[in-house]
């Protein structure tokens, strides 16, 4: 199994895997003229543009007035899955929730001097729409994308969340999306997918409302049209294909190591997976790993690729040099595989989400633990950070000042205008001088 071995033994070495990196956001054509063409097709002709695209790569059979899944049919659903999945549902959802509780901001206001009040509004937006992949033609629901994109808005204060996804061939939705959604309480779902729908979201049909703020992962059509549309609606991030990193030493499992680079690696051909050691004898063993568990894999064609074009094994120093890289690379999902984690999670400056020690597979932190697994990928967390309640919000300023405030400082506002070229705004401040 073809495996790149490289050493990275001082920030030096870091051009080359920079450059080898860099490609990965190239590798899938261009299709931007098809989005593009696509957006304006829903723009004009709305509810029938969607369901034309539907009828021609989802569901044959699909009418504009098919576009809404009937309420009733949210309530039946989990009488079609099994009551311990349900259960399961639910547990995950109670921890997704508790945590995003935490990161709540709420408004304020202050009295920084007499006569000023300043502050902030936190307030959420009023509606979002949530993209669910189909997954294999329905038959892979996508639950845990519904969880970690429908509960932040919740938790938020979004009053009306609406939900997209791609039908199967027979007009339904697997039962476990929806299933989901009558967990949550969400009532509002359309059977549509790829970028007929995120447009869909963007400008409205008569069906589909218009929303404010767009989130969820998708393929490179939907990846694009959401790019294409910012500035029009408000969108979570430009998610690229799925990675890992792991900073591993002497005491880490190879086998649990293996395990979790495949987990990465059977998303997507592009998806990346690298292991970061100083210990030469445990990437030895890493790779002898990866070539017997990746056989087993249904997904053992992608993954292969992946590890092919995508992956590698990289020799370092020491642990230091090791964090060096990581927050060079800053990877999605980040896993401290070392004896002592918690000594090393200070020198973290770059990364999506960090997996703690040896029994923190990143998959606990994908559909259970509570933490968004919508993450930045493509070193993007070096700004950006995890889908989070802040998506579905915005932040107004709240200014009050007083006449003794104007008789105080207007000259100064005056004066800072006046050298911006501003005569308007400066006698907008001084008339309240001239007339108090």
């Amino acid at each position: 199994m073809p495996l790149r071995f490289l050493e990275y033994t001082s920030p030096n070495d870091w051009t080359a895997i920079a450059s080898w990196m860099a490609r990965r956001d190239a590798g899938e054509d261009n299709v931007e003229p098809l989005v593009r063409d696509i957006l304006a097709q829903v723009r004009e002709r709305g509810d029938e543009a969607v369901a034309e695209y539907t009828r021609r790569f989802d569901c044959p059979s699909l009418s504009a007035a098919g576009l809404p899944v009937p309420k009733a049919d949210i309530g039946r659903a989990l009488e079609l899955i099994p009551a311990e999945d349900a259960a399961i549902i639910r547990e995950a959802a109670a921890n997704i929730r508790d945590f995003h509780l935490r990161q709540k901001q709420n408004s304020w206001i202050t009295t920084p001097a007499p006569g000023t009040t300043l502050g902030q509004l936190v307030l959420p937006v009023d509606r979002a729409g949530l993209y669910v992949p189909g997954g294999q033609g329905g038959e892979t629901p996508l639950i845990s994308s519904l969880l970690m994109n429908a509960i932040p808005a919740q938790v938020a204060g979004v009053g009306a969340i609406c939900v997209v996804s791609p039908p199967r061939k027979d007009g339904t939705l697997n039962p476990y999306i929806l299933a989901t959604a009558a967990i949550l309480g969400i009532d509002t779902i359309f059977m549509c997918g790829s970028a007929w729908a995120i447009a869909a979201l963007a400008y409205g049909t008569a069906s589909i409302p218009r929303v404010d703020v767009i989130a969820g992962p998708g393929n490179i059509f939907v990846t694009t049209a959401k790019r294409l549309l910012v500035g029009q609606v408000g969108i979570d991030m430009i998610a690229g294909p799925s990675e890992i990193a792991i900073l591993a030493d002497s005491t880490a499992n190879p086998k649990w190591l293996a395990a979790d680079m495949l987990s990465q690696a059977e998303h997507d051909p592009l998806a990346s997976s690298i292991l970061i050691s100083a210990d030469q004898q445990l990437l030895e063993e890493v790779k002898k790993e990866l070539a017997r568990q990746l056989p087993a894999l249904p997904r053992q064609e992608i993954a292969s690729k992946s590890l092919s074009e995508w992956s590698a094994l990289i020799h370092v120093p020491d642990l230091e040099m090791g964090m060096d890289l990581i927050n060079r690379l800053a990877p999605e999902h980040f896993e401290l595989s070392v004896a002592d984690p918690w000594a090393l999670v200070g020198a973290v400056r770059n990364a999506g989400a960090v997996f703690m020690g040896h029994s923190t597979p990143e998959p606990v932190g994908d559909y259970f633990a509570g933490p968004n697994h919508v993450l930045p990928t493509l070193s993007t967390a070096r700004f950006s950070s995890a889908l989070s309640v802040d998506t579905f919000c915005k932040k107004t300023s709240l200014i009050c000042t007083d006449q003794a405030y104007m008789n105080s400082h207007g000259s100064k506002v005056a004066r800072l205008a006046r050298l911006e070229g501003l005569e308007a705004h400066a006698r907008s401040v001084e008339q309240r001088l001239e007339n108090p």
